[in-house]
């Protein structure tokens, strides 16, 4: 519920906040080349995790640190950068929290619309927001959100597990695209 979640979304928006003001000011480059290896490894523990169902036993970060690490520091990353932030959270809850995924995913959508809006209210406060752009992606997450929300309710933890593993890959694939693809295409 959101009530019980509402220390983990300041710390998100807090993060987020942080994190869209830090990215006017240092370069981002250096993440550029990291997360095509976050989003494969995120594959892979999803596809090697024996189990993406509610684990027993106590979560491995009390709640409130959980907020402070994981809200706060996967929403600076999605203020300052961003790509992958969803399959981020998703397995911070599996492995950290111990949620099922079918939670995990539930809880990643209200943390990520938390660090989208604290990013894009310090963006068009700093007057940096490029509009086109923006509306269009806020109407494809909108979509994609409900879609995959009816995935969720329909289809459950079978078809969640797969869709994270693609979807991370998908994006990992892209990343490394678009970062070597004058390399690559010497190489036909």
């Amino acid at each position: 519920s959101l009530k019980e979640m509402r220390f983990a979304i300041l710390c998100t928006f807090i993060g987020a906040a942080i994190g869209a003001e830090a990215v006017q000011f240092i370069d981002a480059s250096v993440l550029t080349s990291l997360i095509p290896v976050l989003l494969i490894a995120i594959s892979l523990y999803f596809l090697l995790a024996p189990s993406t169902r509610k684990i027993d036993g106590e979560p491995k970060l009390a709640e409130a640190m959980f907020a402070l690490c994981i809200g706060g520091g996967v929403g600076f990353y999605d203020g300052f950068f961003g790509p992958g932030t969803g399959s981020i959270f998703t397995v911070c809850f599996v492995a950290l929290g111990h949620f099922s995924l079918v939670d995990a995913t539930a809880r990643t959508k209200i943390l990520n619309f938390t660090s989208n809006i604290a990013a894009l209210l310090f963006f068009v406060i700093a007057g940096l927001p490029v509009w086109e752009i923006g509306l269009t992606m806020a109407v494809g997450g909108f979509i994609g959100a409900q879609l995959g929300a009816k995935v969720v309710v329909t289809k459950g933890q079978k078809w969640i597990r797969p869709l994270v593993i693609t979807m991370s890959m998908l994006m990992a694939t892209k990343l490394l695209w678009q970062q070597h693809q004058q390399w690559l295409l010497t190489l036909f």
